[in-house]
């Protein structure tokens, strides 16, 4: 005879993992993954709650603590937004969480730069770009915002950006990645354009592609080229490369779904 009695159900529920499942609020799922250090508990509920004034306030009290500035970057800022990537990447909160998080984070790195003298450092630099000829640099503007959430400089030559300005820029700035979104057919063949520009010219950086318009198929096509399906794939793609996957195939393998 089946048991159906709370107890046993209990059990099941448990042994299947449903019961980690649990209606949680946002909020209470991001408290079970907050720091416990009384002065970085509050910058990092700050990062997530996407209020710059409260960031502030608590690196303040943290500065004033003793803490060092350019560590509490680290220290506070990145947990904060590591609450907040990977409760995105569960699905619990959405991108618009994500950007204000990830604006309140820059404040913050901004205030932690002006009280320090020292020069914090990044993971690397990132060039990004919207294609010639189109002017939507939404996706562009997310992937921008994740980049630097992640620790990452990111240069940013905006939208409509002609091949030779990007040329230009990752001869100037010497990323580790090139990104370029496009939201139109008509403008994404401006890729292939910048693609061979770089190889002409010695340099074989990955080059991660993506937005409306794009697919798998048709950055396959040129030499340089990484689809990211998301915005959220492009700090990925960027931490693998600085983790050593630098050749375009071996990217192409993590991140290619099909």
């Amino acid at each position: 005879m089946l048991d159906f009695t709370e107890a046993s159900l209990k059990k099941v529920l448990t042994r299947y993992n449903v019961a980690l499942e649990k209606a949680l609020t946002p909020e209470e799922a991001a408290e079970e993954l907050y720091p416990k250090d009384e002065l970085i508990y509050p910058i990092a509920k700050a990062i997530f709650e996407g209020e710059e004034d409260d960031v502030i306030e608590g690196l303040q009290a943290a500065i004033e603590a003793g803490k060092d500035p350019i560590a509490l970057i680290d220290d506070a800022l990145m947990i904060g937004m590591g609450v907040v990537i990977r409760l995105y990447d569960e699905g619990v909160i959405f991108l618009p969480n994500v950007m204000m998080s990830a604006d309140a984070m820059l404040e913050g790195i901004e205030y932690c730069k002006e009280n320090s003298s020292a020069t914090p450092k990044t993971k690397g630099t990132v060039v990004c770009h919207v294609a010639e000829g189109d002017v939507h640099d939404i996706g562009k503007n997310i992937v921008t915002a994740l980049l630097r959430a992640n620790g990452y400089n990111v240069v940013d030559l905006g939208r409509d950006v002609p091949a030779e300005e990007v040329l230009a820029a990752v001869q100037k700035e010497k990323p580790i990645m090139l990104t370029g979104t496009a939201l139109m057919t008509t403008t994404m063949y401006a890729f292939k354009e910048v693609n061979d520009m770089l190889l002409e010219n010695g340099i074989k950086i990955p080059f991660a592609c993506g937005g409306g318009a794009v697919n798998q198929d048709f950055v396959s096509q040129f030499e340089l080229g990484v689809y990211g399906e998301e915005a959220a794939d492009a700090p990925k793609i960027a931490d693998a490369i600085i983790a050593g996957a630098t050749g375009i195939k071996e990217l192409r393998d993590e991140f290619h779904k099909h």
